[in-house]
């Protein structure tokens, strides 16, 4: 437990999917006046409410949440826009307690240490990368980017596409290494604050028998009508909105490659599979300061 008095002026709650996150930060929002902000890169989106968790209509009127779902689809969101987006909040809270949650660990990195300013791709050189693209597995894109980019790409998964391609196209742009970039970090909105910083590390087993339960639960909860609604318009598949766990999947079982207990078992397998990806980049990548907690004993600050 935090010692009696010593008053946050923030308090992050970071986990992996389906931990038990966002009960954490409504409850201790609700009892300390709170606001609970979004941390997650995928609950920013208007479009997938129910595949994404975002909160309900009844837990968004029990206490104040902010950063949900406020932005389109067809936006490509940057850790620039949540770090400007918070610090615009920040101001506007008139000393009601933020109580930071989610899964994204870049997202909270940025939020003390800063971010790196990436430079803008212009459109027809992105849509000339993507063009070059298509059709390509992903690790031949990355090999391509270990010729070009050595450094850049022993920092990025094979598997990782999106970040493969971003790296590609600020190359095509600009003609320098994405890690050229990574210089003088703007200042994050919590920087030097007194900070209360929790990490839920549910059981392993526990934690896969959840994802697949609560997935199977979105199902229920229409989050097919969802995937639906976001295919029919015809988005960029590079766009974030679209690789979110589930939606690849749902995407093939509409377009008839891919029956519905298919394309569940892969999300399901693409939710566990993050899931400890999280885990393992909060062990290795994130400051001093977290405690790990089990759900069931998480301490409240």
């Amino acid at each position: 437990m935090w010692e009696a008095g010593d008053r946050a002026a923030a308090v992050l709650i970071a986990g992996p999917t389906a931990s038990g996150k966002s009960a954490l930060a409504s409850r201790i929002a609700r009892e300390q006046g709170g606001v609970v902000v979004n941390t997650d890169s995928m609950q920013v989106y208007s479009d997938l409410r129910v595949l994404t968790a975002r909160p309900d209509a009844a837990e968004e009127a029990a206490v104040p949440h902010r950063l949900y779902g406020h932005v389109d689809g067809a936006t490509n969101y940057s850790l620039g826009h949540f770090a400007r987006d918070v610090a615009a909040l920040l101001d506007s809270l008139g000393g009601r307690l933020p109580v930071f949650v989610g899964g994204t660990g870049l997202y909270f990195r940025a939020l003390e240490q800063g971010f790196s300013e990436l430079p803008p791709v212009p459109e027809e050189i992105r849509a000339e990368i993507r063009r070059e693209a298509e059709g390509r597995p992903t690790e031949a894109l990355h090999a391509d980017l270990a010729l070009r980019d050595p450094g850049g790409a022993a920092r990025l998964r094979p598997s990782d596409r999106m970040r493969v391609m971003r790296a590609l196209e600020i190359l095509a742009a600009t003609g320098r290494p994405i890690a050229s970039f990574y210089g003088d970090p703007v200042p994050g909105p919590l920087a030097g604050l007194n900070l209360k910083k929790i990490f839920l590390a549910p059981d392993r087993a526990l934690l896969r028998a959840r994802i697949d339960a609560r997935f199977r639960t979105m199902i229920a909860a229409g989050a097919l009508d969802e995937v639906a609604a976001l295919r029919r318009r015809r988005l960029d598949p590079m766009l974030p909105v679209m690789r979110a766990h589930g939606v690849p999947g749902l995407i093939a079982h509409l377009d008839g490659s891919l029956s519905l207990e298919d394309a569940i078992a892969r999300g399901q397998a693409d939710t566990r599979a993050y899931a400890k990806r999280q885990v393992t980049w909060f062990r290795h990548q994130m400051g001093e300061g977290w405690r790990w907690a089990d759900p069931e004993a998480a301490p409240t600050p």
